[in-house]
C-alpha cells in the first residue's frame, strides 16, 4: 500500500501571519486583475471571483448582479441557446458552461449560430481525470480556435492541471475534488485532497507552465470556501480565480425551489406567515433548497438515477441572504483588509506576501 506522509491542509488548518505593512488603508487595496491566458488571445480584466454554475447559482439574474461588481457567473448547463440569445450582456463575466455529451456541442453550436459570438466556456465534470475528458476539451479548443477562454475540470493534483493546459487546450483549470458543502463524493468514494494544499500545488503546477508568448497557465479554486477568511486564503495560496457556491446559495438572485412567508393582513393587524392565506398578497423569501449537481434531485431533474452509481451530493435548505451584493462586498472587504494586514497593495500580490501558520483552532465561539 502507497501512503504519503506528507502533510496536506484544508482551510481550517491553518491563518495568514500579519506582517509589517506598508499599506495604510484598504482603500489603498486594488482588486482588479488583468489576464492574459495560455491559448485564449483575449485579455481579462476584473475581480476574478467566479459564481458556480450549480443551476440554483449560476442564474442570468446572478449575472447581472455579479457584473455589477466585476465578478464572473459561470451560468449552468440547462439554458437554451434562446435564452442565451435572449439575455447575453457581457463576454467578461457571463461565461457559458457544457458537459461533454453530443447534446453539450449542439448546445455550443446553436448558441454560437444565434449570438454570432463565441463565449468564455466552462467545461464541468465531476472527475476530470479521464482521457475522453481531456480529449474532449482539446476537441473544443480545435474547433473553437484560440479566441475564448476555456475552463475545465475538476482534478486536484499538479499532474492532471499540466495534462488539461498542455493537451486539452485549458487555460484555466478547475481545482477541488469533494469541498463543496454541497457534495459527498468523499464521503461516498473516498477520494479527494485537501483543498488548501490542492490550490498550492495546482498553481504552482499550472504557473510552471509558460506559452511561447510567456503567458502562464492558470488554476480557479473550486469549493470548500464558507467564509471571507476562507476566500483570503484560497488567493494567498496561490489561486488565480475563486469559485462559490454554497456562500452565494440562498441569495435573492438563485433560482428553484424558495420557501416563501405571506403577508396577512386582519383586524388583528399585519403579520407574516409560513401559509398562503388563499387571496393575493405580499410574500418574502425565507429559504432555498440548494443541492450538488450529482445529488440523487439532480440527477432525477436532468436525466435518471442510474443503479450503477451513487448520489455525490445532499440537499441542504439555505436561509434567505438578501442581495448577493452583500455577499461580495463582505468577501470583498474581508480580501481588502487581508491585504492590508499581510502588506500587499493588490491581489496579485497576495501569494507573495502571505505566509502561514499551522493551528488547531482557527477562531472561537463568540457566543460565550
Amino acid at each position: 500500500m502507497k501512503v504519503s506522509t506528507d502533510p496536506k491542509l484544508d482551510f481550517d488548518d491553518v491563518l495568514i501571519v500579519p506582517q509589517r505593512s506598508r499599506t495604510a488603508s484598504r482603500k489603498q487595496v486594488e482588486l482588479d486583475r488583468e489576464f492574459t491566458f495560455y491559448h485564449s488571445s483575449r485579455v481579462w480584466s476584473g475581480v476574478p471571483l467566479m459564481v458556480a454554475n450549480m443551476d440554483t447559482t449560476g442564474t442570468w439574474e446572478m449575472s447581472v448582479a455579479g457584473m455589477e461588481h466585476r465578478a464572473v457567473t459561470c451560468l449552468h448547463k440547462h439554458y437554451t441557446s434562446d435564452d442565451y440569445k435572449a439575455c447575453w450582456r457581457s463576454q467578461d463575466y457571463q461565461w457559458m458552461s457544457i458537459g461533454i455529451k453530443d447534446s453539450d456541442v449542439t448546445l455550443l453550436a446553436n448558441t454560437i449560430r444565434k449570438t454570432s459570438h463565441i463565449p468564455n466556456l466552462c467545461i464541468d465534470v465531476a472527475n476530470g481525470y479521464t482521457d475522453d475528458f481531456v480529449h474532449f476539451c482539446a476537441k473544443v479548443r480545435k474547433t473553437i480556435g484560440n479566441g475564448p477562454i476555456i475552463m475545465a475540470g475538476n482534478v486536484c493534483t499538479p499532474e492532471m492541471v499540466q495534462e488539461l493546459i498542455l493537451h486539452g487546450g485549458v487555460d484555466i483549470v478547475k481545482v477541488g475534488i469533494g469541498p463543496g458543502s454541497a457534495c459527498t463524493t468523499r464521503l461516498k468514494t473516498g477520494c479527494g485532497y485537501p483543498q488548501l494544499s490542492a490550490i498550492d500545488e495546482c498553481s504552482h503546477a499550472a504557473h510552471g507552465l509558460k506559452s511561447g508568448k510567456g503567458k502562464l497557465g492558470l488554476i480557479c479554486a473550486d469549493g470548500g470556501c464558507r467564509t471571507p477568511a476562507d476566500v483570503c486564503k484560497a488567493y494567498a495560496a496561490g489561486a488565480d480565480f475563486v469559485m462559490l457556491g454554497g456562500m452565494v446559495a440562498g441569495c435573492s438572485e438563485c433560482e428553484g425551489e424558495w420557501k416563501y412567508e405571506y403577508k396577512c393582513v386582519n383586524k388583528h393587524g399585519e403579520r407574516w406567515q409560513p401559509n398562503d392565506p388563499g387571496y393575493n398578497t405580499d410574500k418574502r423569501k425565507v429559504a432555498l433548497q440548494f443541492y450538488g449537481m450529482s445529488s440523487t434531485k439532480a440527477q432525477k431533474k436532468y436525466s435518471s438515477v442510474e443503479t450503477y452509481r451513487t448520489s455525490e451530493g445532499r440537499v441542504k435548505t439555505i436561509p434567505h441572504k438578501g442581495p448577493v451584493s452583500d455577499v461580495i462586498l463582505d468577501i470583498y472587504g474581508g480580501l481588502r483588509s487581508s491585504c492590508a494586514y499581510i502588506g500587499a497593495t493588490c491581489l496579485k500580490d497576495m501569494s507573495k506576501c502571505a505566509d502561514f501558520i499551522r493551528v488547531n483552532r482557527t477562531h472561537f465561539d463568540q457566543t460565550v
